[in-house]
């Protein structure tokens, strides 16, 4: 008699047991978290080809804006960058009106009329703003000034510099840039007879750029 009472017994404890868990399962049941739609915005990058121009000044001693011996620059570049990381590299390449920037030689003046540069560009860039330094090689036109009896016309040379760039929206980006620029061995005609000197000459220049 106690076994048949016992195994209607052990069934209602099976059954209240097994509903207590079914209804604390529905009163809190498990719900992921949804993931994270944000995704971080894709970092700035510098690589693709540019058109700009430019705009400065020419000088040969300090950069007096007062000083007769100065030139007003403006001219056009093109070029690529390609970014590896924060590293970039690229090659440009631009020429420049030199306006007059005057330069002395043994009995007389040469002036700079026009140059024209084929540059390697290497820096690092900190998102939307880039820093480099860039060298490469120059031609640079030189007309005859006061007791100077030639014109020298194109004459090879080299160019180093150092510049920053800031990006904006739409591709646009502006640039302050550095050059230095000597030129070997200019040989000038005057009325003491013939010399050679080297000339060099400091830009100073802004720019704009428009990257595609």
């Amino acid at each position: 008699m106690r076994q048949r009472h016992k195994l209607p017994l052990w069934l209602g404890i099976t059954f209240l047991a097994t509903a207590g868990v079914q209804q604390a399962l529905a009163a809190d049941p498990y719900s992921p978290e949804p993931a994270s739609s944000y995704q971080d915005p894709p970092a700035f990058n510098w690589s693709g080809a540019y058109v700009g121009a430019h705009g400065g000044l020419g000088f040969t001693g300090s950069p007096n804006l007062f000083s007769d011996r100065n030139g007003v620059v403006f001219g056009a570049q093109a070029g690529y960058n390609m970014q590896v990381g924060p590293g970039i590299v690229g090659a440009e390449i631009e020429g420049s009106y030199l306006g007059d920037t005057e330069h002395k030689v043994s009995g007389g003046k040469l002036k700079e009329k026009w140059r024209g540069a084929i540059k390697a560009k290497a820096g690092l860039s900190f998102d939307q703003t880039l820093v480099y330094g860039t060298a490469g090689y120059a031609m640079t036109s030189y007309k005859k000034g006061g007791g100077v009896q030639n014109d020298v016309g194109f004459k090879g040379g080299y160019l180093v510099g150092a510049g920053v760039e800031q990006a904006f929206a739409g591709g646009l980006s502006a640039k302050i840039e550095y050059n230095y620029i000597t030129t070997p061995d200019v040989r000038t005609n005057t009325a003491f007879g013939s010399s050679e000197k080297d000339i060099n000459s400091h830009v100073i220049k802004a720019g704009v750029n428009m990257r595609f």
